[in-house]
């Protein structure tokens, strides 16, 4: 039984296979605020997807994409250790980029679409290293933040949204698709979007990972009730595939640090729900990072709690 119930919840079949037939999984709770509510986690029967049913509406989801969401935050202020927290989102924000620069060769001709692209920074930061045209795409408007003058921005359902065709060298979706109400339109989309030659790089929370054993009903990943879908390894290259395309690298990490999940699964444990304040956290985030670097230096070995996937177009 699910308690805290929004105003509109809607059943959803399968993403992958349409199909009504599901098992639970888990109920969660909306650990990373401590909104009300407990969002049930199910897995289908026929091809063993593992996804949010019942869900809320697309627009009774937006009162979860607050100023206060992690990806979309405008403060500032983060008392002495302000310089940290800085300096880690612009080597999250490089980490990025030199992924993507593995598969692409950026330049000033080149035009990179982020979709899901929170605050821009991502962009921002491909705009500073290779000058290249910049396209983001979200759901919230984030528009007035700073940076998005250098921008074009659309604002919507990326499968509703019109990007254009053949037009991307790069696009990106750093941990987006878990979040879409439509996963296969979306990665149709893409593929649309996609130059002959281009890439897609896909990172996700993968669910068959040792923090999802650790944590279970508090794993992170699951980010009640934005995220609707979990993706295990072979249910995201699945996915892919059925979209036509075509896998070019596989990684079992991310650019997102594992040990966000570690730290943050541990303390969804003891807060039982109340929900995380990170400018109170930032202390002691920071001293666990310290002595877990030499566990976190064998991160991409691991499988600790990401996976990123490039793909193009299957021929």
């Amino acid at each position: 039984m699910i308690d805290g119930k929004p105003s509109s919840w809607e059943e959803v079949p399968c993403y992958y296979c349409g199909s009504d037939r599901k098992r639970p999984l888990l109920v969660a709770e909306d650990d990373l605020t401590g909104k009300p509510g407990r969002f049930s986690f199910v897995v289908c029967q026929e091809c063993g997807f593992a996804f949010q049913s019942p869900r809320i509406d697309v627009e009774g989801i937006k009162a979860y994409y607050d100023d206060e969401y992690i990806a979309h935050r405008k403060k500032r202020n983060w008392g002495l250790l302000g310089g940290f927290v800085r300096r880690a989102m612009d080597r999250l924000d490089r980490k990025k980029a030199e992924i993507a620069a593995r598969y692409v060769d950026l330049s000033a001709t080149s035009e990179v679409l982020d979709v899901g692209c929170g605050a821009g920074t991502f962009l921002t930061k491909v705009r500073n290293l290779h000058g290249a045209g910049l396209t983001g795409v979200d759901f919230i408007d984030l528009a007035s933040l700073p940076g998005f003058e250098e921008i074009e921005f659309h604002c919507g359902l990326f499968y509703e949204l019109d990007v254009g065709r053949e037009r991307f060298d790069l696009i990106s979706m750093w941990h987006f698709l878990e979040h879409d109400y439509d996963p296969h339109r979306s990665l149709l989309q893409a593929r649309t979007a996609l130059k002959p030659e281009g890439r897609l790089v896909i990172e996700v929370p993968r669910l068959d990972s040792l923090s999802y054993r650790l944590y279970r009903s508090r794993w992170p990943g699951l980010q009640a009730p934005q995220h609707t879908v979990l993706f295990s390894k072979a249910t995201l290259l699945r996915q892919v595939a059925k979209a036509g395309l075509e896998v070019v690298d596989y990684m079992p990490y991310g650019a997102y640090p594992a040990y966000f999940y570690l730290f943050a699964g541990a303390a969804f444990k003891l807060l039982k729900g109340r929900g995380l304040d990170l400018a109170k956290v930032v202390v002691p985030y920071f001293i666990g990072q310290l002595l877990l670097a030499p566990i976190l230096l064998f991160e991409k070995r691991l499988n600790l709690s990401m996976q990123t996937v490039v793909c193009r177009k299957a021929e």
